[in-house]
């Protein structure tokens, strides 16, 4: 049975439907809790189960809860962090871009999921980092280097940033992410991959990210700076083994 929603793609199913929500539910309300992981969890599974999902539907659903993250918590967003953290990001995909045409992305992947899961355990063992201009321009590198070869371009502003005050992390982080979700769109939209049909499609999920969204404004007051901070580290180290299991199974 397909849909008969004139605003759904045609031949999307109304179960297909369903998943997607779900997962997109689910997604916004991790990443309202935590400032990162609606694409680590919604960006594997969809290449996997729902490839009209990636990547335009998803960079923009994922950029409007990282906008709603920045925006419920304004007033804690720390500029200066951010835009250093843009300026680093923008650098860093530029990066990849040249070397992605010179090299195979591959091994490049695997040295940012070990270096990501080397930094996950360190940080549990003790290791810290400051978050500065300096150390989120540096993040920011990372992340458009490893968020354009790899698609979770998020861990390094976690890693970085895991010891600052949450509404402080979720707001810059949110700040961040939707900055570079934008910035992505545009690139895809000049490509003409990010048209009228993914438009609707990512309309159609948005009740279910802002569900989602909303159920993480009654939890996140539940979570303290110790718990935010270890779902950080789950969701980073999560987001490496998913990006070394996708290159160990490629299908």
């Amino acid at each position: 049975m397909h849909s008969t929603f004139p605003y759904l793609p045609a031949g999307l199913s109304a179960l297909d439907y369903a998943l997607m929500g779900a997962l997109i539910f689910a997604g916004a309300c991790l990443q309202g809790i935590g400032g990162i992981g609606f694409a680590m969890l919604s960006a594997p599974l969809g290449a996997l189960f729902f490839p009209q999902l990636v990547p335009g539907p998803l960079l923009a659903l994922g950029g409007c809860v990282s906008l709603l993250s920045a925006l419920r918590e304004f007033r804690a967003i720390a500029w200066p962090l951010a835009g250093a953290a843009l300026c680093g990001r923008a650098g860093g995909g530029l990066l990849a871009v040249a070397v992605i045409s010179s090299l195979r992305p591959e091994p490049l992947a695997v040295l940012f999921s070990v270096s990501i899961l080397l930094a996950v355990a360190m940080s549990l063992l003790g290791w810290r980092v400051a978050a500065s201009t300096a150390s989120l321009a540096v993040a920011g590198a990372a992340s458009g280097f490893m968020g354009t070869i790899t698609s979770a371009g998020a861990p390094p502003f976690a890693i970085v940033m895991q010891h600052v005050a949450p509404e402080r992390m979720r707001a810059t982080i949110g700040c961040i992410l939707c900055g570079g979700a934008a910035l992505s769109l545009a690139m895809l939209s000049v490509a003409g991959r990010f048209g009228a049909a993914e438009v609707r499609l990512g309309v159609a999920l948005s009740p279910f990210l802002l569900a989602g969204f909303a159920l993480s404004n009654r939890l996140r007051g539940r979570w303290s700076a110790l718990a935010v901070r270890r779902l950080l580290l789950a969701l980073c180290a999560a987001g490496a083994l998913g990006v070394l299991a996708k290159l160990a199974w490629p299908g």
